[in-house]
């Protein structure tokens, strides 16, 4: 309960891409015109469900704001999109604070911007790089200190974008 799977990657902001955490539309909209392109999602989602990629020019835009936020009363995630989505979103296994040196990257349906098995994606296994090692020394040493040993990492391109502990 103290790691919230969305949440948590505050703590390394250094390894994520640009995130912000709100309630406000129109905080959410000034993030949006910053980065062009966003994944909105909620924080107690999983498997997909009820993310959306959105630009600045989609006619969506406003609905899905106030769809997620619920008219502004909840609180969503927006993430810088990051193009790489198309090579796969990596999830890494730690296992004690160590990861295995393989990943499941899942490779998103062409035209589809959520890579999860569940919505659509293919599982590849794909070797660890050099900056997923990196990022599993970032965030591996907290994990044990808070009794997680058993956790994946969600990686895409070269940001951490989710530190799921649900099994």
């Amino acid at each position: 309960r103290n790691w919230n799977e969305k949440l948590s990657i505050n703590r390394y902001s250094h390894c994520c891409a640009p995130t912000t955490v709100d309630q406000n539309i129109d905080r959410i909209r000034e993030f949006l015109a910053l980065h062009q392109k966003v994944v909105l999602k909620p924080l107690d989602g999983m498997g997909g469900k009820s993310v959306f990629v959105t630009h600045t020019d989609d006619p969506n835009r406003n609905v899905i704001l106030e769809t997620l936020t619920n008219g502004g009363q909840s609180m969503i995630m927006a993430q810088k999109y990051i193009p790489e989505i198309t090579a796969g979103d990596k999830r890494i296994i730690m296992i004690g604070g160590q990861p295995i040196p393989y990943a499941l990257a899942r490779i998103p349906l062409a035209g589809e911007g959520r890579a999860n098995l569940a919505a659509g994606g293919t599982g590849v296994g794909v070797e660890l790089t050099k900056r997923d090692r990196w990022i599993c020394e970032q965030v591996g040493p907290d994990l044990i200190a808070a009794g997680l040993y058993f956790v994946g990492l969600d990686v895409i391109g070269d940001y951490l974008t989710e530190i799921n502990v649900t099994s």
